[in-house]
């Protein structure tokens, strides 16, 4: 028996979800960077139940590759037909292999704690009841079950809104629809399930009324937060639960010492971590497994997903993606960090670069208007505006390295498979091609001729020919001068 006495947890993850009107099943829609249906495995993991099942159905392929993901520990019961929730309970008592109590949950209860599921737990077992319910109290119950009581207070049953009287629907405690019950007479119970109701369903919530006939001792636990129990049906609660989750994990961060200058424009997926006195800038997302160290500044307008930020890194109108920055580095703005980006301690990546599959070493710097693609960067090298790493050949990748303490022109395209030497130097308007030995200059570029008088013959009467009279005229002897680099041509 598991510590929490549990024998195993059972997740309700089998119907369609049409008012999603998505192909995705419901319980795979995402908020926080987690499936709904992850967020309920995750609030139970911590139970350490002996067993988890999980009852699918539509979409079941689906549902069942993602918990080979998530959870691979959970075991999957197909429930063919949807027959309601009582139904798939049935069919997963049947795969419960020891006796004891087993806790019942919705797969699209997100926002579900394990807080709450623990003080469930703890009132089960104070009360020796054979089955224990989670209701809330709530503002609107439209379209939830109502919790009915006797004169003393104790629960009897729970009344779906659909089949409701008048009287039943001005009840505000609602059904949470996570309970825990003692297995065999939980399917005692469910053996007597009926379909007479508006959806011809077998409904786990009659049971309820089935315990008290029997005998059997009920129990109810309010959930302290009416939001930790609220489900997602359609976009709109999809939405709004995604936003009560977010700043749950906003206040979580900013109670350890984080600073997000806008919570409303700040998402922070749950499994992200983030270190004390990180500044936040408005327009701030951070996905999935990101890690933000201490002391960094990230935003504003920054998403990053995947990514690694070092201390006192900072990071300006970025998109990145599983891309780490190390501790002091500079990135943006406009800056795209593409998978395997790997930016050494105080490195720069300025406006408008790309880098992708990259290590740019420490102190290196490609300041703006670059694309750097499948390379190796030295230390304290430089790379100049407009650079283009020329890495595809139509067929393969291919990697260009460039050492320590190099300096690049600006306008520069190398094309890889090639390699600049330690402390070697590229001119500007360079095409590299063939390997730069350390220490030396490359030139590739072809000599420049100025053709006289071309824009009087070509071009005659334009701003540009009229310009260039008035400049003959203040400096006659200047059309017979011949150029540095090359001499001059008549036209």
């Amino acid at each position: 028996m598991s510590s929490s006495g549990l024998s195993a947890v059972v997740v309700l993850a089998a119907g369609i979800g049409s008012r999603m009107a998505s192909v995705t099943p419901k319980v795979l829609h995402q908020i926080g960077g987690r499936s709904l249906l992850g967020h309920v495995l995750a609030a139970a993991q911590p139970l350490r139940a002996d067993q988890h099942l999980v009852v699918v159905g539509a979409g079941r392929e689906l549902v069942t590759e993602h918990l080979a993901g998530i959870a691979p520990e959970a075991e999957t019961v197909v429930q063919e037909d949807q027959l309601g929730s009582g139904h798939a309970t049935a069919l997963a008592l049947e795969h419960v292999r020891a006796p004891g109590p087993v806790l019942i949950l919705n797969g699209d209860v997100p926002l579900l704690t394990t807080d709450t599921l623990a003080e469930l737990v703890a009132t089960h077992s104070s009360a020796q009841a054979a089955l224990t319910v989670l209701t809330a109290r709530v503002d609107d119950a439209h379209g939830l079950g109502r919790i009915l009581r006797d004169s003393t207070g104790a629960p009897v049953g729970i009344v779906e809104d659909r089949d409701a009287g008048p009287d039943q629907l001005g009840i505000d405690e609602v059904n949470a629809g996570a309970y825990i019950a003692d297995g065999a007479a939980l399917a005692s119970a469910l053996e007597r399930l009926r379909t007479s109701n508006a959806q011809g369903e077998q409904y786990l919530t009659d049971a309820v009324a089935l315990f008290v006939s029997d005998g059997n001792a009920v129990a109810a636990y309010m959930a302290a937060d009416a939001s930790d129990v609220l489900g997602c049906n359609d976009r709109f609660e999809l939405a709004a639960r995604g936003r009560t989750l977010n700043d749950r994990v906003l206040r979580r961060h900013m109670s350890a010492g984080v600073t997000i200058i806008d919570p409303a424009t700040t998402w922070i997926d749950v499994a992200v971590e983030v270190g004390r006195d990180v500044r936040l800038l408005p327009g701030t997302q951070l996905h999935g497994s990101t890690s933000i160290a201490e002391g960094a500044i990230l935003g504003p307008d920054t998403t990053l997903t995947d990514c690694v930020v070092g201390e006192n890194a900072v990071v300006v109108r970025t998109h990145g993606v599983e891309a780490v920055i190390g501790p002091g580095a500079s990135v943006g703005p406009y800056t795209y960090l593409r998978p395997g980006t790997r930016l050494g301690p105080t490195a720069k990546a300025g406006a408008f670069v790309e880098i992708k599959n990259a290590d740019v070493g420490k102190g290196s710097k490609i300041p703006h208007l670059s694309y750097i693609g499948d390379a190796t960067i030295g230390e304290h090298s430089n790379i100049g505006a407009a650079t283009v790493f020329v890495n595809y050949d139509g067929i393969a990748k291919h990697r260009t390295t460039i050492g320590s303490h190099a300096r690049t022109g600006a306008d520069n395209m190398f094309v890889a498979p090639v390699s600049v030497g330690d402390g070697a130097y590229t001119a500007a308007g360079s095409v590299i091609t063939e390997d730069v030995p350390p220490g030396a200059m490359g030139v590739s570029r072809a000599r420049q001729r100025n053709i006289a008088d071309w824009v009087r013959l070509q071009r005659p009467g334009t701003p540009a020919a009229e310009a260039a009279r008035a400049a003959a005229a203040q400096e006659p002897d200047s059309g017979s001068r011949m150029s540095e680099q090359g001499g001059q041509e008549q036209a």
